[in-house]
């Protein structure tokens, strides 16, 4: 068993990233990242937080628009609209959720396609259906550099993936299956799924409940990645029951020092590349 150091592997990468910047910044190209916030959802402040200083510690120029939980869909659109046409900007981020009454959706398709670094407009989704370069969804992202850090070969693997949200369970079935993996994504109707999860070469659970995955659900030396953030009083949990789980995986993440470092280091990664391409 050998326990995926997110947190490393992301320094790295940010390391790496610092280069580019430099020489970015010496051809008089400065990668900006613009961050859209509507509302007042807590664990939304904090991710914007970890966003903001990621930017800073890399020499990522950053701006941060606050939007009250009233602002109005025209509102939001205009704005978006405003940062499109801004030749400073080089990638936009409308963290979700964002309040009721406003269509999320709308607003990513409002996003340009070439500033779209948390890739989910549907043309960034249709790209990586096709398997053509785009900008990936950061977690999903994040988890495939893992997989090539730790020498982790996918293909021809059964890889069943709990969870089919937009932003990890589908984008990380994609993928997964453009490189060659076999895939399941389960989700909440899902029958017998403790007999599905027993068969998966690669488990992914993202599914944000505390320990939802057990030591009877998992075949023995899977690799188990666990995406699920749970903040409660007595700390930060994963999906997967660590403890329990981890001596029967070849890999495994913890929870916190796994997945999270990684999503944001690729959210870095996909600003630097959107101001590549912008040149």
């Amino acid at each position: 068993m050998e326990i995926i150091d997110g947190k490393a592997l992301a320094k790295n990468i940010r390391e790496n990233l610092k280069k580019d910047i430099e020489n970015l910044k010496e051809n008089g190209i400065y990668p900006k990242l613009a961050v859209i916030l509507v509302g007042n959802d807590k664990a939304s402040q904090v991710y914007v937080r970890s966003k903001n200083k990621a930017c800073a510690e890399l020499g990522i120029d950053y701006e941060e628009i606050l939007l009250d939980e009233k602002t109005t869909m025209d509102k939001l659109l205009k704005i978006i609209d405003e940062l499109n046409e801004r030749k400073d900007i080089s990638g936009i981020l409308l963290q979700s959720p964002i309040p009721e009454g406003l269509d999320i959706n709308e607003a990513f398709r409002r996003i340009s396609p070439s500033k779209d670094v948390d890739g989910f407009n549907p043309i960034s989704i249709g790209k990586l259906c096709l398997n053509q370069d785009t900008f990936v969804s950061c977690t999903p992202y994040g988890i495939m550099k893992m997989f090539e850090a730790y020498n982790i070969d996918v293909k021809g693997k059964h890889a069943v993936i709990i969870g089919r949200s937009n932003i990890v369970g589908k984008p990380m079935s994609l993928i997964l299956l453009n490189r060659d993996a076999t895939i399941t994504i389960c989700h909440s109707k899902t029958k017998n799924l403790e007999e599905i999860t027993k068969q998966a070469d690669i488990l992914i659970a993202a599914i944000g409940k505390k320990h939802f995955v057990t030591a009877d659900m998992v075949k023995q030396g899977a690799v188990v990645i666990d995406v699920g953030i749970n903040r409660t009083e007595a700390g930060i949990f994963g999906d997967v029951d660590f403890e329990n789980v981890k001596n029967k995986t070849s890999y495994i993440t913890p929870v916190p020092g796994g997945v999270g470092p990684m999503t944001v280091a690729m959210l870095m990664n996909n600003v630097v590349k959107a101001a590549k391409q912008a040149i």
